[in-house]
């Protein structure tokens, strides 16, 4: 991860993450692209490891999408890439409820896609076919500030690092 020479702006990261979304990314790859410089990562990975995180994992409206790219954060901001060290995994997961408490606190209290779109606490099998991306769509959804507020945080962690 590169840190030096490069703006971290909780700010300016936040709106870079809207707009992905409004460019028609989804929600997990917005917020992931928005910090492709820090992670020193080619954006077209990007978007192609976080394309079925979308609509909370593949429309199933479980885990949100700019959620699930937080957690993803995590793993390069506090890394725990070796088993046997149990310090970085309690290090990692102890940032990931960090991050997860704060995305609640942001966004309404969940991490839950549907809850956060105001849908039927039930799941409900869904059409994999994703919604056009049109002025009534953006009307309706408050993805657009949570994603903002996902990267935000991300980007506030990396400015306490």
């Amino acid at each position: 991860m590169n840190l030096n020479n490069i703006s971290i702006n909780p700010e300016e990261r936040r709106k870079m993450a809207m707009d992905y979304f409004l460019q028609g990314y989804n929600c997990s790859q917005s917020v992931l692209l928005t910090f492709s410089d820090v992670i020193e990562a080619d954006p077209k990975m990007l978007k192609i490891i976080t394309s079925g995180f979308g609509g909370g994992m593949g429309r199933l409206r479980e885990v949100c999408g700019a959620f699930s790219a937080m957690v993803m954060m995590a793993g390069f901001i506090s890394p725990a890439d070796d088993p046997t060290i149990k310090e970085s995994r309690t290090n990692n997961y102890a940032l990931v409820q960090s991050f997860a408490e704060k995305f609640k606190l942001e966004n309404g209290g969940s991490v839950v896609c549907r809850e956060l779109l105001g849908l039927s606490k039930t799941p409900v099998q869904e059409s994999p076919v994703p919604s056009d991306r049109t002025a009534e769509y953006y009307k309706k959804r408050p993805c657009p500030e949570i994603i903002g507020n996902a990267a935000k945080v991300v980007a506030e962690s990396l400015l306490e690092k």
